[in-house]
């Protein structure tokens, strides 16, 4: 790359973090500087759109495949053919950037590590640079990790590593630390033009290239968004087009009537669509949270990937990917293996060995884990169905046909919200939020590994069952005040559990505060994340 003059970047309120300069450069900074001049008033015109579009779905109550683009998803068209390194998916460990993650995601036997800026990573500033800065160590092989009690981790050889792809930050977030003219650019920016700026050429050395897993994308327009930084970033750097590829999340609900537009509008840059399930939950909430009765979900866990309408979210994602000779990517495996108790190691490994078997059946290439120790347990589901081949595209699932009221057929479910759901939202979303606050994204609670999205559905769920006036099986209304109650009761839980010391060291008021802020505002906020980074210290 070329030496641009110095960046008009200006890094605002952080505190240095150890070897920040070998991120932030001039150079890499004049880069994001780019990025954010040429495309972030187009960012905020699409954040817009998403307003218009949310007012429009409480006008109506209902979604609709897109008339005016019938010609994409009538036409014959496939997106380009995957690159080595990506064409076999058949297992995903994902999580955060710290130097502990990374080599263990790395050495996980995983065939590709979701590294993650956005859902498991909480935004402090230390967060974001070093993270950039473990992925350039781990491509140099110079990252290894010692615990205090004196426990080593350092890299397999290359051959046996995950294949890295990145994920930055949604398009709502900005980075306040990184400014022009006192504007914020926004995080997705950040994130990805640091880590393509420093490893694009490296990653090309090693026989693979910049990859990237695009969250809480709501419409093509969005996705074409992206096409245009990946045409310009790869002009920019003097690699080919086509170079960068891209996995696509349907975490929206949006964004579930408009796969066939998102993969055609990434076409030349597209290896995917994965399925994001809570996130998914938490959009179908935010968007139809004043829908009234049939709109209403039951408790998250009641939701399991077997409902009618998350069937057809699913079946409606493998037959698209695979007509268009894209990667399926399955879901969440989100169980933690506990070394203290194999009966419910045993239950728990079951369920997701039957997930996986379910979506390896389905026609998925591949899926999702969050702890090493799934990394077999999802490969043999993917193992017992590709045997020696690298995915299933050839699987066109053609008898599949999904109408558009079936993705938002929320009212065929049996269940119904409970008290008991109520309590363990407010369980989760306070945990998961004070460590938020903490600087930890993802968060073992309950044996599950959470992330943001968990905490979205928790406090969008009690949102919605206060709104439409849910009465629970023990007789009990879903008010603002049992909601409070509930809060109270198990702030005082954790603080008997943990004691008052480590109470006091935490963020917990804070964390029940921000809960029930968003949980109980009739101006309900569109990201948790949003006042939640007011709150983040660094």
């Amino acid at each position: 790359m070329s030496a641009p003059a110095p960046s008009p970047l200006a890094i605002v309120d952080a505190e240095p973090v150890p070897r920040q300069e070998e991120v932030l450069t001039d150079a890499a900074l004049a880069f994001v500087a780019a990025l954010h001049q040429r495309f972030t008033p187009r960012r905020d015109e699409l954040l817009a759109l998403r307003r218009q579009r949310r007012a429009e779905i409480a006008r109506t109550g209902t979604l609709d495949f897109l008339p005016e683009t019938a010609h994409i998803r009538e036409g014959d068209w496939t997106v380009a053919p995957a690159p080595a390194a990506l064409d076999d998916r058949r297992v995903e460990i994902t999580g955060p950037t710290d130097r502990k993650m990374t080599i263990n995601a790395l050495n996980s036997g995983a065939k590709v590590w979701l590294a993650d800026f956005e859902d498991a990573s909480a935004p402090t500033w230390e967060n974001v640079v070093l993270g950039q800065l473990n992925l350039i160590d781990a491509y140099e092989r110079r990252i290894d990790f010692s615990t205090p009690e004196g426990k080593s981790y350092a890299l397999r050889p290359a051959e046996e590593l995950a294949t890295v792809v990145t994920r930055p930050r949604g398009w709502h977030l900005d980075e306040r630390h990184l400014r022009i003219d006192g504007s914020a650019v926004p995080g997705a920016l950040v994130d990805f033009g640091l880590y393509f700026f420093h490893n694009a050429q490296r990653l090309l050395d090693l026989g693979k290239g910049p990859y990237f897993y695009l969250p809480k994308t709501e419409s093509h327009l969005e996705a074409r968004l992206w096409n245009d930084i990946f045409a310009f970033a790869q002009d920019y750097a003097g690699i080919p087009q086509g170079t960068i590829r891209a996995t696509v999340l349907i975490e929206t609900i949006t964004a579930a009537y408009e796969m066939d537009e998102i993969l055609y509008e990434l076409r030349d840059h597209a290896s995917g669509l994965n399925a994001g399930r809570w996130d998914y939950l938490f959009s179908i909430v935010k968007n139809f949270r004043d829908g009234g009765a049939r709109f209403v979900l039951p408790d998250r866990n009641a939701v399991t990937m077997t409902a009618p309408f998350m069937r057809a979210y699913t079946e409606l994602l493998v037959r698209t990917c695979h007509k268009r000779g894209a990667h399926a990517i399955g879901g969440m495996a989100a169980f933690i293996p506990s070394r203290r108790d194999p009966e419910v190691n045993a239950k728990a490994l079951e369920k997701v060995k039957a997930d996986k078997d379910r979506e390896a059946a389905d026609g998925f290439d591949g899926s999702w884990v969050a702890h090493p120790d799934l990394v077999p347990v999802a490969r043999a589901s993917f193992d017992a169905v590709l045997g020696a081949r690298p995915n299933q595209k050839d699987r066109l699932r053609e008898d599949v046909r999904v109408t558009a009221d079936q993705l938002i057929d929320i009212a065929s479910l049996d269940a119904r919200p409970t008290y008991e759901g109520l309590r363990n939202a407010v369980q989760v979303a306070t945990r998961y939020i004070e460590a938020w606050l903490r600087g930890l994204g993802a968060v073992a609670i309950f044996n599950l590994m959470e992330d943001a999205a968990t905490a979205e559905i928790s406090r969008s769920q009690i949102w919605q069952w206060i709104n439409a006036g849910v009465v629970f099986e023990n007789g009990e209304k879903a008010t603002p005040e049992l909601a409070r109650r509930v809060a109270d009761e198990e702030l005082a839980a954790i603080r008997e559990e943990i004691g008052e010391e480590a109470f006091t060291a935490g963020r917990w008021q804070q964390a029940h505060d921000l809960l029930l802020k968003v949980a109980l505002d009739e101006d309900y906020a569109d990201f948790l994340t949003l006042p939640a980074y007011e709150l983040l210290e660094s």
